[in-house]
């Protein structure tokens, strides 16, 4: 469960994951048919396809892209692009000094 709060730390991830989420749930259930139809613009209903399909696609990868710079600055990478690597240890200490 450690791991995972630390991932929700990051804000890429968790925005990939909610908008994943939201996109999962507009696309597999009739979330909008039914307030589309509601609210009187029906007519839009054709066009979800085109607009819901690449949003999934796009939040999806953006969850990967966040989980791999993850993995990466856990692995002594280059975890936000500012040319020094951040090892395993310094992003412990920082995760524990966050929960202190």
């Amino acid at each position: 469960m450690d791991s995972l709060t630390a991932i929700l730390r990051d804000k890429t991830a968790r925005l990939g994951l909610i908008g994943t989420a939201i996109a999962a749930l507009c696309c597999f259930t009739p979330v909008l048919i039914l307030l589309f139809t509601a609210v009187g613009i029906g007519w839009i209903i054709g066009y979800l396809d085109y607009v819901l399909l690449p949003a999934l696609a796009f939040f999806v990868g953006l969850t990967l892209y966040a989980l791999w710079k993850r993995s990466r600055a856990l692995e002594g990478g280059n975890a936000h692009g500012s040319g020094a690597g951040t090892s395993r240890q310094a992003l412990q200490e920082q995760q524990s000094q966050e929960e202190a």
